[in-house]
């Protein structure tokens, strides 16, 4: 299940505003097929998998898929419910439920019903690789990733603003294929008028990758820029899964205000830059004690001379 979550990066962002699901079917501990969402979201990622096989190819396998299959019909392709129990593989385990009504258990009972055997396994990894579905299911609002560059004395620019290059070019590669990897990117009012930012990817290859620009201000939209006036309104971002707040300090203190924040992403230069602007904002903590618990690592790694570390939301 592990190695399904980790083919799903692969559907990311391409398959909305579906979920970007994985599968892999296994026989005699070898990987015979995989598949994910693909672009558009369709077709499924059981559906790429089988399509691989011949008659029979999943007799006797185990199919292992991060989310359940669907099974409800739709103009677009068929139900992967009924896809899996042609396929008649021996086994079926599932990573997570699928909290849309129109399946929500209903997938993994037929395909009990028609005598495969299923697992459901409430697997952490596959739930982290469909995050912003979920968030989307329980919190109507995309999985938010706040960014933040900073010195080592927590400051994003010199005191009279001039900001780049905070971190070298390996850092900033990698915010590059992180906004890749995102349905949109939003800065705050003062940063898009102060630094005129592009917000789009500049990875060869990639470039097509870059998200839907969103701007937290009360401002009139840009041309190509969606415009909310507060981090609330992010429920309204149709299509969005993944959103990538970007700043500056006040955008994204007003995230973490509202406790809308599901992950963080700092990135940390091994320079100190002292009287200069902060990299945050009032948050609104009013008690020391609540701000411990919030937040725990996930992952952490040097790039070039600058360090990467990322934390989750503890809720």
């Amino acid at each position: 299940m592990a190695a399904a979550a980790r083919a799903s990066a692969r559907a990311r962002p391409l398959a909305h505003p579906n979920p970007g699901v994985a599968a892999l079917l296994v026989k005699d501990g070898c990987v015979i097929a995989r598949g994910w969402t693909q672009e558009g979201g369709r077709p499924h990622a059981e559906a790429v998998a089988l399509a691989g096989l011949g008659d029979g190819g999943a007799e006797g396998a185990t199919l292992y898929v991060t989310l359940e299959p669907c099974a409800h019909q739709s103009a677009r392709g068929p139900a992967c419910t009924d896809l899996v129990i042609a396929a008649g593989p021996a086994r079926v385990v599932i990573g997570q439920l699928d909290p849309d009504p129109r399946t929500a258990g209903e997938g993994a009972e037929r395909i009990r019903r028609a005598g495969i055997a299923v697992t459901v396994l409430d697997d952490a990894n596959a739930r982290a690789s469909l995050s912003g579905y979920f968030t989307r299911a329980e919190f109507s609002r995309p999985h938010v990733t706040l960014k933040l560059a900073m010195s080592l004395d927590g400051c994003i620019a010199m005191a009279d603003g001039s900001s780049q290059w905070i971190t070298g070019e390996a850092a900033r590669a990698h915010v590059h294929a992180q906004r890749a990897r995102h349905d949109a990117i939003l800065v705050g009012g003062a940063t898009w008028r102060a630094d005129k930012p592009r917000l789009d990817v500049r990875l060869d290859g990639l470039e097509a990758r870059s998200p839907v620009r969103v701007l937290l201000s009360r401002g009139v939209a840009p041309d190509g820029v969606r415009v909310i006036n507060r981090p609330s309104q992010i429920g309204d971002l149709e299509g969005v899964q993944y959103l990538y707040v970007e700043g500056g300090a006040v955008a994204a203190a007003s995230f973490l205000a509202e406790d809308l924040v599901d992950e963080l992403h700092i990135y940390r230069a091994p320079i100190l830059i002292g009287e200069g602007r902060r990299g945050l904002a009032d948050i609104g903590l009013t008690n020391l004690a609540d701000a411990h618990g919030r937040w725990r690592a996930s992952e952490q790694r040097q790039l070039g001379s600058d360090t990467f570390s990322a934390y989750l939301r503890s809720r």
